[in-house]
């Protein structure tokens, strides 16, 4: 794949997760738990995904049962356990707290990359990393007021939610060695599923789902926000390393605050607009220029 077309790509697949709010506060709205939206997503993202590949390439559903450890990492260790550390985080702290501590993933994937794939650790990189972090902390509201208290618990959710999103990057890695982008997608959903959805309590509230307004946010969420950024990001993935794909995905709560801008009516603060351009920012200084660091790096067609 072009590597711009791979960083495009990673940017949408972000920003149709920044949509994703929309459609969880309708389902909560109308009664569904977090736990209940988690399985939801999971369980309508896999069917989707399936119908798909098999009317595109059934063969890219076999997978060797040894390598089932690959989609336990993204669908179980990362997908499943991500969503429920995110949504207990902000009910134990804030939207704004939970989020922030969210986007440390950039962190933790810089990091293991390193340690997995001997990815560089350059100082652009760095940079860049900062940078995402910064404008994050601006973006969500945090910093430069940080008048917040948080408890130890809420600490260890937040941090959970950022080291299990990163897992996915890593794990998704792995996995891309050996099978196609859309396979570990469809894999990755499919456990996902299989693990959440018996612990959800779904059949206690299949009377929510007679509403039309709730299966268009179920639609929304599961193709939007799931199933096409999903595919999206992994397929860029293919292309560019961990480290980088997880620090451009951080226009996410831009696309989010954007969002609540122009639905909700609430007005953004001038740091917010510094955070905005400083995300922005980190997104052009990530990229590579002339293709140095990407002749070391890790390729993803290596044999294991």
């Amino acid at each position: 794949m072009d590597k711009k077309f791979a960083y495009l790509s990673i940017v949408v697949g972000a920003s149709l997760w920044g949509i994703i709010g929309i459609f969880v506060t309708n389902l909560y709205n109308s009664g569904f738990t977090p736990t209940q939206v988690v399985s939801i997503r999971a369980l309508c993202a896999a069917l989707l995904l399936v119908i798909y590949v098999l009317f595109k390439n059934k063969k890219l559903l076999k997978i060797k049962v040894s390598d089932s450890k690959y989609f336990v990492g993204t669908g179980i260790f990362s997908i499943v356990l991500f969503n429920l550390c995110l949504f207990h985080s902000i009910q134990e702290t804030s939207i704004s707290i939970a989020a922030i501590l969210l986007y440390t993933a950039p962190a933790f994937v810089t990091i293991l990359s390193r340690v997995f794939f001997k990815e560089l650790l350059t100082t652009r990189k760095m940079i860049a990393l900062f940078t995402t972090l910064l404008g994050c902390s601006f973006v969500i509201g945090i910093f430069p007021n940080a008048d917040e208290s948080i408890s130890l618990y809420g600490l260890i959710l937040g941090l959970g939610s950022g080291f299990f999103y990163a897992l996915y990057s890593i794990f998704g890695k792995f996995a891309l060695r050996k099978y196609d982008s859309l396979t570990v997608t469809v894999y990755t959903f499919v456990f996902a599923a299989i693990a959440i959805t018996p612990f959800s309590g779904l059949g206690s509230v299949v009377h929510l789902f007679s509403s039309f307004e709730v299966w268009i946010s179920i639609i929304g969420l599961s193709f939007l926000s799931t199933m096409l950024a999903f595919l999206l990001y992994t397929k860029g993935l293919q292309t560019v390393e961990s480290s980088r794909a997880s620090i451009i995905a951080t226009v996410e709560p831009v696309i989010a605050a954007f969002l609540s801008f122009m639905l909700f009516d609430e007005i953004l603060t001038l740091w917010q607009y510094v955070g905005i351009a400083m995300v922005i920012l980190a997104v052009m200084i990530v990229q590579e220029t002339g293709g140095k660091t990407s002749k070391k790096a890790f390729r993803i067609n290596e044999p294991i």
